[in-house]
């Protein structure tokens, strides 16, 4: 489909308080994260019934990003590979570089989504990273 090496998928991966939104931010492109969905249809309430929900509108988002011909980023936790796989796919498949970044919490961050920390110290537990 696409064919240009500077269009770029940048993968923002890391535990809640990490810095994920903030670092998207500083990048200066669009940035896509399934919790925009609830900022945008859910008056800011994460609801896990609708999480499916959240995570295909930010894949769609990053999608018809890349699709109109901008470099884009996604910022979530993808602590599987299954989770950064779809996104790898994705660039592979519009043939568009694939960046995935790894943010570490030394900072001391705390989620400003609230999110529970038996489910952040399941997710330490999950995350998938492959040093190559």
């Amino acid at each position: 489909m696409i064919k240009n090496d500077t269009i770029t998928l940048y993968a923002i991966r890391g535990l809640p308080g990490s810095g994920k939104t903030s670092f998207a931010k500083s990048l200066n492109l669009n940035f896509y994260e399934a919790d925009q969905y609830f900022a945008k249809f859910n008056n800011g309430k994460f609801d896990l019934k609708l999480l499916k929900k959240a995570h295909k509108y930010c894949y769609e988002s990053v999608k018809q990003e890349l699709e109109r011909g901008n470099s884009t980023i996604v910022s979530n936790t993808m602590t599987s590979k299954e989770e950064l796989s779809e996104y790898q796919d994705l660039a592979q498949k519009l043939n568009v570089k694939f960046v995935s970044v790894i943010l570490e919490n030394r900072h001391e961050g705390i989620s400003i989504h609230n999110v529970p920390e038996e489910t952040i110290e399941k997710m330490k537990k999950r995350f998938d990273i492959k040093l190559s």
